[in-house]
């Protein structure tokens, strides 16, 4: 997954106009392919749509305030945030969320993240 800014107005590309990647617009590319963001944290954003532990919920009313997981609304669909490298630009950004079934489905364009905890 990348750590794209989201700035960009084309597919695959942080800061417009093409990142110039070998990867561009054709598939996902290498972990860590790609600088940091401000927070220090690679592949945030445009490689592949991250499958988050959240439920489906539109807006964030009752959202927990601590970052934990939406544990309520329809648990039986989950969220992707992040977009893919085949996105349109406005869905390559943290805040966009996207259904996502729980079971019998698979796409090429769809990933989550592994997090160690202290």
């Amino acid at each position: 997954m990348l750590a794209r800014g989201g700035g960009g107005n084309e597919k695959n590309d942080p800061d417009g106009g093409g990142c110039g990647s070998r990867w561009d617009g054709r598939q996902t590319a290498p972990v860590g392919s790609f600088a940091p963001n401000a927070f220090g944290l690679h592949d945030m954003l445009g490689n592949v749509w991250e499958w988050v532990q959240d439920c489906l919920g539109f807006g964030y009313a009752g959202a927990p305030a601590d970052g934990s997981a939406l544990e309520s609304g329809d648990c039986s669909r989950r969220v992707l945030r992040g977009g893919a490298w085949d996105s349109p630009i406005e869905q390559v950004r943290a805040a966009y969320r996207n259904p996502a079934g729980v079971r019998g489905h698979g796409f090429f364009s769809v990933g989550f993240r592994v997090v160690r905890m202290p």
